[in-house]
């Protein structure tokens, strides 16, 4: 489904990636590992037309997209969770969804149909939609960020670090969710430091290092053998 072919991205004159490839298919969750500063999150850029590529390519079903101008990739139906969430803080719940819900073109009907569908992932959200999403808590607002990228009913997800400063139980909720979005069919890559959550759900995993992709291995095969662990990400 998405197809990241031997891209170069650059920072300036400084190169961050280097001929990586990497792919992910429908109903499948790949989990980006590496250590800070690796390039996992210049990947997700790269993805979402943040950072031109200069060499290779990104497709999505057989189409090129690394092309395309960064407002035009969500509306192939990607979504994207930034690290930090990103939300426009003074706009309220409902208008954060309403940017992703527009996204797509679907008409009134269907992004009703949508809204509903989402918040009833997120039902604590609507009781918060005319709040600025600035009052909202840390994990209130990852919510927020998660149902605004569902709202475009996406084919491919990329979240970058979703877990980071929850607690528990919200973190297992955020997990509920990618499976659920698995379930549906949907292609997820994922950024997450926390390894128990990642070898709990995802099915591939691939080692990110200094911009280079190296192994690309069975999340199960990984279990059995964390000496790959000790050795890209110190664990």
């Amino acid at each position: 489904m998405l197809e990241v072919r031997d891209i170069d991205v650059y920072y300036g004159k400084a190169q961050a990636l280097y001929g990586l490839s990497l792919s992910v298919n429908a109903g499948e969750i790949l989990c980006l590992l590496g250590r800070n500063g690796a390039g996992k999150t210049t990947i997700m850029k790269a993805i979402m037309g943040l950072l031109p590529v200069r060499g290779g390519g990104i497709f999505l079903d057989g189409e090129q997209i690394s092309a395309l101008p960064a407002d035009r990739v969500p509306g192939k139906g990607i979504g994207y969770i930034p690290q930090g969430r990103r939300l426009f803080a003074e706009l309220t719940v409902a208008e954060n969804m309403e940017i992703g819900l527009m996204v797509r073109g679907r008409g009134i009907k269907q992004e009703a149909k949508t809204r509903d569908r989402v918040l009833d992932i997120f039902p604590l959200l609507r009781q918060r939609l005319d709040q600025q999403a600035w009052t909202l808590s840390g994990g209130e607002q990852q919510m927020l960020a998660t149902a605004r990228a569902l709202c475009i009913e996406p084919r491919v997800l990329l979240l970058d670090e979703p877990t980071e400063g929850l607690q528990p139980s919200m973190i297992e909720q955020i997990r509920r969710v990618i499976v659920q979005m698995k379930s549906e069919g949907v292609a997820v890559v994922l950024v997450e430091q926390r390894v128990d959550a990642v070898l709990s759900i995802a099915d591939r995993v691939a080692f990110i290092e200094n911009g280079y992709a190296r192994e690309n291995i069975d999340a199960r095969v990984l279990e059995k053998d964390p000496a790959l662990l000790a050795h890209y990400i110190g664990v």
